[in-house]
């Protein structure tokens, strides 16, 4: 996690940078998963509360080293089936505006996320982007 927050840093200032740290992390109200390559840390995922059926996806990060092997999107797969079988209905997140997360930003609107307004507690920022996913039979 330091690694992720260390990363963002030089992205945005800091009202812009919406990464949580570990204790929130810890929050009961969050779901952390990680994927470990050769017993490393190769890439994380949470799934936070928001209200009853909708949750952000948080903390999506993949080790540099390992990127364009996939990882990102099996740890997205992931966390919308988690999120299916629970009975969530919608998945929204937040993330960066900047060329630096166009990646980012591909992965999430071909796995089916659409531009949304800012949701939750976020402001519209021209250093985010926000967007959000109906789950459709996600859990079958």
């Amino acid at each position: 996690m330091r690694a992720h927050l260390a990363d963002l840093a030089p992205t945005a200032p800091p009202e812009s940078r919406h990464a949580l740290d570990l204790a929130a992390l810890r929050s009961p109200a969050v779901r952390l998963w990680v994927l470990r390559h050769r017993g490393a840390i190769a890439a994380t995922g949470a799934l936070a509360a928001l209200e009853p059926g909708h949750e952000e996806l948080k903390s999506m990060r993949t080790d540099p080293a390992l990127r364009g092997r996939g990882l990102g999107r099996a740890m997205l797969t992931h966390l919308l089936h988690d999120a299916a079988t629970r009975g969530v209905t919608r998945i929204s997140l937040e993330t960066g505006s900047m060329p630096c997360f166009a990646p980012a930003r591909r992965l999430y609107t071909a796995a089916g996320f659409t531009p949304c307004p800012p949701f939750g507690n976020y402001l519209p920022d021209p250093n985010s982007s926000f967007f959000t996913l109906l789950l459709e039979d996600q859990g079958d």
